[in-house]
């Protein structure tokens, strides 16, 4: 059973419909009368990080990733609660200092406070994060429309390279193998655009489990089906470089998580204004394809347009 199976068969009923849970098929819970935007991640070691030999990193990777959860709703985050499950080894003096000059530094970064939280012994570590932002508004999912562009924030990919390397899967030089690892332990979430989005998108996800996973959850509860071009996915020099170097597949490191983008849809005659905003912000936005009704597959193109067949579109979260 995946994630939303597990959502729908046993949770959403205790949602009791109510507006401000987005029927449990959202990132946010969102109290439009009282402008309060909530969102909650859980983080396990050895399954959303690799361990916590470097418990600084960690924590910048957690924090990044689950405020980005409220960014990609056009809002920017203001409080965030902070709980953990660890035990002495993993919550040593030394350790500990290190978290918290990292929150330190992610708080002054995305001007956000530490609120609360929990502490609790536990053989294997976790960290659960609750944010919370102020808005009058979000952006929604299930909100795309037929013939909408679809964009995307930054560059794909660089984070599943850093973990290849972490994991020593591929070797690469010392500076290459630094860029990429930062990339996985600290993405570049697009909190400029926060202020912005609703300015032009009709909906909106963050990029956590993969494109293709994340662009399935983004229409879920639609008819619709999308039309991607695999040369528009914007990728890094440094990647482009390696898959040159090493002659691996592109189509092999467009979808596979943790690059913390945002991924939404626009109507065509947003165009000008999605680029102007880009151009103001210094901040990369590029359309890779194209909603469409459910009578189209969805696919993903190649340069001569021939579809591609993607074995793995994402992360599943399975029980």
């Amino acid at each position: 059973m995946h994630e939303f199976e597990l959502i729908k068969n046993y949770f959403q009923k205790l949602s009791k419909k109510s507006l401000n849970t987005l029927n449990l098929n959202d990132d946010v819970f969102f109290d439009k009368k009282k402008n309060l935007v909530v969102s909650v991640d859980t983080y396990v070691e050895g399954t959303h990080f690799l361990n916590f030999k470097k418990p600084d990193l960690v924590i910048k990777k957690i924090i990044r990733s689950s405020i980005s959860d409220i960014i990609c709703k056009g809002v920017k985050p203001k409080y965030y609660f902070f709980s953990a499950s660890g035990n002495k080894k993993t919550f040593s003096k030394s350790n500990l200092l290190k978290i918290s000059k990292s929150l330190n530094k992610e708080q002054n970064r995305y001007k956000i406070i530490l609120s609360g939280g929990d502490t609790t012994f536990s053989k294997r570590l976790s960290f659960t994060i609750t944010s919370i932002g102020f808005a009058n508004d979000i952006i929604y999912r299930n909100k795309a429309k037929v013939k909408d562009d679809i964009y995307v924030s930054g560059n794909l990919g660089d984070s599943y390279l850093g973990l290849l390397i972490l994991k020593k899967k591929i070797k690469l030089n010392n500076s290459l193998n630094k860029y990429f690892t930062n990339q996985y332990y600290m993405p570049n979430i697009k909190i400029k655009l926060a202020d912005q989005l609703k300015k032009f998108a009709n909906s909106s996800i963050d990029i956590s489990d993969g494109l293709l996973t994340d662009l399935e959850k983004l229409i879920n509860n639609q008819k619709l089906s999308y039309e991607l071009n695999l040369k528009d996915i914007p990728i890094s020099k440094n990647l482009r470089k390696v898959l040159k170097i090493k002659k691996l597949s592109k189509v092999d490191f467009i979808s596979k998580g943790d690059d913390y983008q945002i991924l939404l849809t626009a109507p065509k005659s947003k165009s000008g204004i999605i680029n102007r905003i880009s151009t103001k912000l210094g901040v990369k936005i590029t359309k890779i394809g194209k909603i469409q009704n459910k009578s189209h597959k969805s696919s993903i193109f190649d340069t001569n347009n021939t579809v591609i067949t993607v074995k793995n579109k994402g992360y599943l979260h399975k029980f």
